[in-house]
């Protein structure tokens, strides 16, 4: 089986064993999440951890056979595991680390970023998970220098993506599980930029637990961390961010502040190669200002969202979607019906094509709210 799979007959197995126990016999329902469960299966793979009673009756549920309590040094000894040939193998691994391999890693990890935003979540996140699961083994067991924490930015990228992810599959949970991971990799790396953007980037699992205070202040971290430390363009994100989380939270004159801000430090000049995890340029701020706007029910966000669906990259397929999605609310806002119903229509396909669950969910608000419906 695959760990993914492994992982599922546990939870189910644990669940069956909970609904047929006799009455009065407490059973556990649920496992740990999916990163503890992982490195318990890690460690009971590798003889570092004894199996107990009550896993080794799960693992006889989910495989038909019995297992048996044994202790690390009894598995070791029967499966013949040697655990310092073990460590001294990985380290090894470890040890073969270089710049060259870093920036492969960092190069699959911009490929997901441009089939993410084309494709959707849903065909990358095992592919991304596994890569960030690659280069945090490989993490663990490297010494300390130059080239460890390389490979943490370049885990806490890849791990910011994985969350990123999660969010558009509608799981918040893993979200701020893998924006965890990249906070630790991205304190390791001691890259303020990277710092930033991943504790920023976590508030979204936030707002889409309807926390936007919380997500508010969140990112104001970021920001007074980060201070004059980043390059302007992501000083810019970062009041972009501010700027959403406080429409979210209902401050219109605050977020139209923080939009202001945005707009003061966004540099004239192209994409900056020091961050390769941004795309923000005039129209995806524009895109970004009317998002802000439509939410705030600001009829004045057409103008801003009608600029940015005419010169948005075709590329970012869901961000176009979002965009779609907020025009149609803007329009409604107007009392412009028709228009906001074939916004809506083209918003639906467009998430549709990507399985995005967030943005799906979104359009099923607006259309059940019924301002996208004639007469409304």
């Amino acid at each position: 089986m695959s760990r993914a799979r492994l992982m599922h007959e546990l939870r189910a197995a644990t669940r069956r064993l909970a609904a047929t126990a006799p009455t009065g016999h407490k059973r556990r329902t649920e496992l740990p999440g999916d990163d503890s469960l992982a490195k318990m299966i890690r460690d009971w793979a590798r003889g570092r951890r004894a199996l107990g009673s009550e896993y080794a009756e799960i693992f006889t549920e989910t495989f038909g056979v019995p297992f048996s309590t044994e202790t690390p040094a009894a598995v070791s000894e029967s499966t013949g595991i040697d655990l310092n040939a073990e460590l001294a193998a990985r380290l090894t691994s470890s040890a073969a680390l270089d710049a060259s391999l870093i920036k492969l890693f960092e190069d699959q990890t911009s490929s997901f970023r441009v089939q993410d935003r084309q494709l959707g979540a849903s065909r990358l996140m095992q592919q991304t998970e596994a890569h960030v699961a690659q280069m945090t083994d490989l993490l663990e067991y490297s010494l300390p220098g130059a080239l460890r924490t390389a490979l943490a930015a370049a885990v806490a990228e890849a791990a910011a993506l994985a969350g990123w992810q999660a969010l558009d599959l509608g799981d918040p949970g893993k979200t701020w599980a893998m924006h965890e991971k990249a906070k630790s990799a991205a304190r390791e790396s001691e890259e303020p930029s990277i710092i930033a953007h991943v504790t920023a980037q976590q508030a979204y699992a936030l707002l889409d637990l309807d926390r936007a205070p919380e997500a508010v202040n969140l990112i104001q971290h970021a920001r007074q961390e980060a201070a004059d430390r980043v390059p302007s363009l992501l000083r810019s994100w970062l009041w972009a961010a501010e700027a959403e989380a406080l429409a979210s939270a209902r401050e219109p004159d605050a977020a139209r502040v923080a939009l202001d801000s945005a707009a003061q430090f966004l540099p004239s000049g192209g994409p900056d190669e020091t961050l390769p995890f941004l795309f923000l340029s005039d129209v995806h701020l524009a895109r970004w200002r009317g998002h802000c706007l439509a939410r705030l029910g600001m009829s004045e966000a057409v103008d801003d969202l009608s600029v940015a669906v005419k010169s948005l990259d075709p590329s970012f397929t869901r961000a176009t979607a979002g965009l779609r999605c907020d025009l149609a609310l803007a329009y409604s806002v107007r009392g412009q019906h028709h228009e906001a119903r074939a916004e809506a229509r083209m918003a639906d396909e467009l998430a549709t094509r990507t399985s995005s669950v967030r943005q799906r969910r979104r359009i099923n608000r607006l259309l059940q709210s019924g301002t996208a419906h004639s007469g409304r």
